[in-house]
């Protein structure tokens, strides 16, 4: 691995980079990775170190209830309120911890789509032309699924390199009833570095050993697509791109005409600061964060913060509204890989409903310490009568995903301390969502999920997500064509700056309803493109 810089510099005895990533997640890790065999000098700043290798990256107690790996901050909602969010700042970024599924977004979501609660605006780009990056992505984070599965999903130029994660027999029987009801339930395409055996089981070489840890754990056996271990490391092999760790980015400065960014400073733990300067900033944050960068850098030229001559930087925040629906299953459920299949027959609308409703996937499976954890939250059944350890041996566990719309008032700003409050309306379009449960639930019955004796009064549990959700995040620097309404070009780069790039999820002009992660993967390859042409 090459070896992680992190010597405090003057600028003027800095070395200069043909290109400065600040973040390495889905999208700055990815265009890292892109831009490493160019040979151009490449720097990655991270906020975070390498998240430690320990046992407590598998413990429930750990993760979810304690919250050790979080980090160590509040943010305000628009009362003033602190919350804590769920960030992680490690190399690798929030894929440490993502469950790895790796949706495309669906054709109808690049063009303009009513919904309930309002219009999901159009792209400046169609569905053909990410189309390539798209299936690259896939194959770069080894997503096992299969093409032509869905009805909803979009036409793609090359299968997976990899064959789906085969269902264990509980979820297996799901499917099955699940397409006697006339429905087309789908191999949710996962990245996991996986070989299976007949009937699924992980072969003695497999890096994943397909355990029950996937969904929100980071991955002790490093078998799990994150951006660390897929597209960082890597590029470190590579001489000419450095990384620097616990340095957070806390402003970009322009040069005097105001045009280029001509320096991007960060603060070391020990408060001191430290600059770096590069032909080209990329900022790759995630949607919260890159916006309070750009907005924490105002000055003469840019009052407003960079890229804001539009003011939509921090504005039209999105984070899917979700739900996560635990059914109780009348037969016990001993799947430990659970997240192996989805359902989008009412993505677009229903029979009964002209606008979309959303998707419907599998979570990890749940254990007894993150529902003991989670207990104020879930909705409907958690009961005295009915021990933890029971309930999660009859858990099957969904996750309902709905669209919300980008609203200008959905916003990130900095308060007088430089402290970060989030705005949020909480019931934006979510009667599709609504509508969706009650599809699932009104199936359950049907599914071998019913009312269990040791469970009195409920068929399922469920919960919304707070403010503090934000594993979805994005929006909040829009690209488009018209500067006045947007901050970023196609490509990604500021209007208003000629250096100056977003590599993440915040360049959504709308969020569709699956997993942004592959979105915000294949448009850091389209940029990488872009920006080795530009780089000569």
């Amino acid at each position: 691995m090459a070896m992680i810089t992190r010597t405090v510099v003057a600028v003027g005895d800095a070395p200069h980079y043909d290109v400065i990533i600040i973040g390495t997640g889905a999208g700055g890790g990815t265009l890292a990775h892109r831009l490493a065999p160019s040979g151009k000098r490449v720097l990655l700043v991270e906020r975070g170190d390498y998240l430690p290798r320990e046992r407590d990256n598998w413990d429930s107690t750990a993760v979810f209830v304690k919250g050790k790996y979080r980090a160590p901050e509040f943010w305000l909602d628009k009362h003033g309120t602190e919350f804590p969010p769920e960030v992680n700042y490690y190399v690798g970024g929030n894929t440490k911890f993502y469950g790895a599924a790796l949706f495309r977004l669906r054709p109808e979501d690049f063009g303009e789509l009513r919904h309930h609660g309002g219009l999901s605006p159009a792209w400046p780009i169609r569905y053909e032309d990410l189309e390539p990056y798209y299936t690259q992505a896939e194959h770069l984070y080894l997503v096992h699924g299969r093409h032509g599965e869905d009805p909803t999903e979009g036409a793609a130029s090359a299968q997976y390199a990899h064959p789906p994660v085969e269902h264990e027999p509980r979820i297996q029987q799901l499917s099955d009833d699940l397409e006697k009801r006339g429905l087309h339930p789908f191999h949710l395409p996962i990245g996991v570095n996986l070989s299976q055996e007949n009937g699924g089981r992980a072969t003695h070489s497999s890096v994943c050993i397909r355990c029950n840890r996937v969904d929100g754990f980071p991955c002790l056996v490093r078998g799990k697509s994150d951006a660390e271990v897929i597209c960082v490391e890597p590029a470190l092999q590579h001489p000419n791109v450095e990384m620097v760790t616990d340095t957070q980015v806390v402003r970009l400065e322009t040069d005097a005409s105001g045009r280029t960014v001509s320096a991007v400073v960060g603060r070391l733990p020990d408060g001191s600061e430290v600059r770096y300067t590069a032909d080209v900033v990329v900022v790759s944050c995630g949607a919260v964060n890159s916006a309070a960068l750009l907005l924490a850098s105002a000055n003469e030229h840019h009052p407003n913060g960079l890229a804001n001559s539009s003011d939509v930087v921090g504005r039209f925040y999105m984070r899917h509204n979700n739900l996560a629906l635990m059914a109780v299953s009348k037969e016990p459920n001993d799947t430990q890989f659970q997240k192996t299949l989805a359902l989008h027959d009412w993505y677009l609308g229903a029979d009964d409903w002209d606008y979309p409703l959303g998707g419907i996937q599998m979570l990890g499976k749940s254990d007894a310490e993150q529902i003991h954890g989670e207990a104020p939250r879930w909705a409907g059944a958690v009961t005295p009568d009915m021990p933890f350890e029971v309930l999660a041996h009859h858990a099957v566990d969904f996750w309902l995903c709905g669209e919300d719309l980008p609203l200008s008032g959905n916003r990130v700003t900095l308060d007088g301390d430089a402290r970060i409050r989030l705005a949020l309306d909480e019931k934006n379009n979510v009667e599709g969502l609504k509508r969706l449960r009650h599809k699932l639930q009104g199936m359950l019955g049907h599914l071998g999920m019913h009312e269990h004796h040791l469970l009195s009064h409920s068929i399922y549990l469920h919960k919304g997500m707070p403010i503090g959700a934000t594993a979805h995040q994005a929006g909040t620097v829009r690209f488009g064509t018209d500067p006045a309404a947007s901050a970023l070009d196609v490509n990604c780069k500021a209007h208003n700056l000629d250096n100056l790039y977003v590599v993440d999820t915040s360049f959504f002009p709308s969020i569709g309803a699956v997993n942004p992660s592959l979105t915000a993967i294949a448009n850091a390859l389209r940029v990488g493109e872009h920006l080795l042409a530009r780089l000569g």
